[in-house]
């Protein structure tokens, strides 16, 4: 929307239009209605987009927390109105055909954000977001508006507590696996699915949630520490009255997305994610945003950053901590300090707090002694990146596996070929799935599915089952940030635009190296060659309604799947 445009005084630039002139008196009789006073036509109008939903315990808290944004506005001399937009809920669609509206929702909810904010003539705006898919559609739609506006993270959930242990709802999608191996009793899986979710919150390890209100701290567009405070606590009812107030800060000092949103900032945001084990959803995420940003990002730029930044949080899924520890120790900003001190972050970049982000972290204490949630640079996790770019046959255009050093760096194995989710999810579940099998799951990309659904329930039913080490999964569909094992995700050209994973056969012999950054199908030219010349796209699955308008608009993943890439403009 307003990139290109120019840069004017942000002082209700946008508001003016409705507030001042007497042609514009239906305009203010209706916003009397929704509580206007004479005195509020003379102050910026911000808008505070909440997620709130009883949908998702991700976002069910963010009601309170979009009022005390609403406060923060009007306290600081604003006119906060709030807002909806949609959410839904990775983790109860996951493994059905709902899920396949997961990544749409990303989409829906930039567009309706964009929409509101541009319709009402809103000066400026704090976004709050909780599940996966509303972070960064929050900021995409920054991004397209390019007015002041602050990110806020609705906050992690505590853990649940199962015989003295820690457990979220990846716990549970395991627990499947087990009792599905006979390790597992209906009794005992009961017992994990009745305390596993405790409360309001975005679920608890470093996955995509986390990762994200990570990435977009450390992108410069949430407050210090946004991204690690409890859903309910002190600290996050606080963080969003400041938000409120930075945004008129930001109107006062004229400080816009696009000022923040460079290529200097994405390359924070991926050493961040990198250093935090974080979700490969970031990948396709970052890539959406800078679209939407103008910022030339591309897959590559995550490998090259991953040779020279190590790994250093214990988080889950890989790892052994919840995320609350993390908050317990200090927050995000201590890691963030440490990375700019070993001159891996760029100190330079502008934040929403009006400073740069070393201005940000001047005086930032380390982590208390002893803590080991994260290591030091002596003794990381993993010395390089865990996020690993594939290319080779099966991917000409690229794929993505998240390497976390557990799984070992090189697979060879049989493929196993599944035309959807739900088909593979039954044969690892009744046994079909042997060690040393490679499961491909296709048809499940973009396009293909449509909507590129997340994997969580199959790689959670290999853990389960025990075939952890013993077999690897490739997708061209994506992980949930709760995967982990040897799998591939993202792969490009997806099945459906006659990528070459839709020409496997099982039994065809795959290898992935990821100390090579390769992936192979290792079947003879001429046998490919006769294989895709009887192939033909599968036609279309859904003829109306906002899937096949996604299928018929969204890029490759490898672009970051977005749905005005291509529009012939």
């Amino acid at each position: 929307m307003a990139k290109g445009t120019k840069k004017v005084k942000a002082d209700r630039q946008y508001s003016k239009q409705i507030s001042e002139s007497p042609e514009r008196a239906p305009s203010r009789s209706m916003l009397r209605a929704v509580g206007f006073g004479d005195a509020d036509f003379k102050k910026n109008m911000i808008g505070v987009a909440s997620t709130w939903s009883m949908v998702t315990p991700c976002n069910m808290h963010i009601d309170m927390l979009a009022r005390e944004a609403e406060l923060g506005v009007n306290k600081a001399g604003g006119k906060g109105i709030i807002f909806n937009t949609i959410t839904i809920s990775d983790g109860i669609s996951m493994g059905t055909e709902g899920m396949k509206y997961s990544l749409v929702s990303r989409e829906v909810i930039a567009d309706s954000i964009e929409t509101v904010i541009a319709c009402e003539n809103l000066d400026g705006f704090v976004a709050i977001g909780g599940c996966d898919k509303n972070m960064p559609g929050c900021v995409m739609a920054m991004a397209r508006l390019n007015r002041p506006a602050v990110f806020v993270y609705g906050g992690t959930i505590m853990p649940g507590d199962h015989k003295g242990e820690p457990v979220d709802i990846v716990s549970v999608f395991e627990a499947v696996g087990e009792h599905a191996n006979g390790r597992l009793s209906a009794k005992g899986l009961k017992e994990v699915e009745t305390c596993a979710i405790p409360g309001p919150g975005s679920c608890g390890g470093m996955y995509t949630a986390n990762t994200m209100a990570s990435a977009i701290e450390a992108l410069g567009l949430s407050l210090p520490n946004s991204s690690a405070q409890a859903a309910i606590s002190k600290d996050k009812a606080q963080d969003c009255r400041e938000a409120g107030a930075a945004v008129l800060n930001c109107i006062k000092k004229n400080i816009r997305p696009l000022d923040i949103l460079t290529k200097k900032a994405f390359e924070n945001a991926i050493t961040v994610v990198t250093a935090l084990g974080g979700s490969t959803n970031a990948v396709l995420h970052l890539l959406a945003i800078a679209h939407d940003a103008g910022v030339k990002l591309k897959l590559d730029d995550f490998t090259r950053i991953g040779k020279k930044v190590p790994v250093l949080a214990d988080l889950k899924p890989s790892g052994k901590y919840m995320m609350n520890e993390l908050v317990k120790i200090g927050g995000l900003p201590p890691l963030m300090k440490m990375l700019l001190d070993k001159g891996l972050l760029h100190g330079d970049c502008l934040t929403v707090t009006g400073k740069t982000l070393a201005q940000n972290l001047m005086g930032v204490k380390p982590y208390p002694k002893g803590q080991d949630v994260i290591r030091s640079f002596d003794n990381p996790k993993k010395a390089d990146g865990h996020l690993v770019v594939l290319y080779g046959n099966l991917a000409k255009t690229g794929a993505v596996a998240k390497i976390s050093g557990n799984e070992g760096t090189k697979f060879t194995g049989k493929a196993r070929c599944f035309n959807s989710e739900e088909d593979a999810l039954k044969k690892i579940l009744d046994g079909t799935i042997k060690k040393g099998h490679v499961i491909v799951i296709r048809y499940e990309g973009p396009t293909g599915g449509p909507g590129m659904r997340e994997m969580l329930a199959p790689t959670a039913a290999v853990m389960g089952k025990g075939l952890g080490e013993d077999v690897a999964l490739i997708t061209d569909g994506r992980f949930s940030g709760g995967s982990h094992g040897f799998v591939v995700g993202h792969i490009t050209p997806e099945a459906q635009q006659g990528g070459l994973i839709a020409l496997i056969k099982n039994g065809d012999p795959i290898t992935i190296d990821a100390v090579k950054r390769t992936i192979s199908l290792d079947v003879p030219a001429k046998v490919i060659k006769e294989r895709r010349a009887k192939w033909k796209a599968p036609k279309p699955r859904y003829k109306t309604g906002v899937l096949a308008k996604y299928a018929k608009l969204v890029s490759s993943a490898s672009e970051g799947a977005v749905t005005d890439k291509d529009l012939g403009l």
